[in-house]
């Protein structure tokens, strides 16, 4: 390891810990999709809700109303702040897969002849 910028001397554990470094990048993805999810539905539920209450459908209570305005609200808030720690994963795993395709890039890879296959 090279000490002043404690990456690998070696492309190979650069590429490692890069591949890691990706999972990571994909799983919070994936988390970050689930969570979209989760906030559009309690957008969808806060606006039923309220337009039960609107139209009388659903008895009023000011308890339901304001379940209702805090489901609306809480899923546009937890939607907002998903789609940017979204943004942020997308960017830093497209950099991160643009820094492994270099470094494989920069390894001395041998072209071996034709393999017998059997």
């Amino acid at each position: 390891m090279d000490e002043r910028t404690a990456e690998p001397a070696d492309p190979r554990e650069a590429i490692a810990r890069l591949e890691e470094h990706i999972e990571q990048l994909a799983a919070s993805s994936k988390s970050c999709q689930k969570f979209a999810a989760a906030s559009r539905f309690a957008m969808a539920l806060g606006g039923v809700l309220l337009v039960g209450l609107l139209f009388g459908i659903i008895p009023f209570d000011p308890l339901a109303l304001t379940g209702a305005m805090a489901a609306g609200l809480g899923g546009v808030v937890t939607l907002g702040s998903n789609n940017s720690t979204a943004k942020e994963a997308a960017a830093q795993l497209a950099a991160a897969e643009a820094e492994r395709a270099e470094l494989i890039e920069s390894i001395d890879l041998h072209v071996i002849g034709n393999p017998t296959l059997h």
